[in-house]
C-alpha cells in the first residue's frame, strides 16, 4: 500500500552503502527535522555527520528536499555542504522531480529519506521511488499538525510489522 512503510530504520545512521548498493540506489533525498537533526534543529549530531561522510566516500549522492522555508534550509544545508529545495509540497512530487534533475539520476536509482508517512513516504510513493523510512529522532514534534499526523501514521506503521517488517539497526 502507499503509505504503508517498504522498509524502516531506526535512525538515518542505520541506512549503510551497501544496504544501498543492494538496492541499486546511487542518491538519496533527505528530510531535515527528524531526519538528519532534531525538530527545529540546525544541531547535526556527530553520528549523522560521520554517515553523511560515509556516503560521499561511498559515491552516494544527497540532496535536501524540505518542507519548510529556505529561511530554515539554508543554513543547515550550507553547513553540511548539501544542495536543498525548500517549500518542497512533500507529498506532491515537485521537489522529488527538481532533486532528481539536479541529481541526474533515473528515478530507479534514488530513494527519499525522511520520518513522515503523509509526506515523505507518500511523496516517494506518487513520485515513483522508493522511501527509506526512518523513526523520528526526537519523540516530540513542535508543529501541532505533525504531532496529528504521528497518530494517525500509527495503523500503517502496524501494518508494516504485521507483514513482517522489522526495524533495521
Amino acid at each position: 500500500m502507499l503509505l504503508t512503510p517498504e522498509v524502516v530504520f531506526r535512525r538515518v545512521e542505520a541506512i549503510t552503502p551497501e544496504v544501498l548498493r543492494r538496492m541499486g540506489i546511487t542518491a538519496l533525498v533527505l528530510d531535515v527535522d527528524n531526519t538528519l537533526t532534531g525538530d527545529g534543529s540546525q544541531q547535526l549530531d556527530d553520528s549523522v555527520a560521520a554517515w553523511l561522510a560515509a556516503m560521499r566516500a561511498a559515491g552516494i549522492s544527497l540532496t535536501i528536499v524540505s518542507n519548510n522555508t529556505a529561511r530554515r534550509v539554508r543554513p543547515f544545508a550550507e553547513r553540511i555542504g548539501l544542495a536543498w529545495v525548500p517549500l518542497a509540497c512533500k507529498p506532491l512530487p515537485p521537489g522529488l522531480m527538481t532533486a532528481r534533475r539536479r541529481l541526474g539520476v533515473a528515478r530507479r536509482q534514488m530513494a527519499m529519506v525522511g520520518d513522515q508517512i503523509f509526506t515523505d513516504r507518500l511523496a516517494a510513493g506518487l513520485y515513483g521511488i522508493r522511501c527509506l523510512y526512518v523513526l523520528p529522532r526526537t519523540p516530540h514534534d513542535k508543529n501541532r499538525g505533525v504531532r496529528f499526523k504521528r497518530r494517525l501514521e500509527k495503523p500503517f506503521l502496524r501494518r508494516y510489522y504485521e507483514k513482517g517488517g522489522k526495524t533495521y539497526e
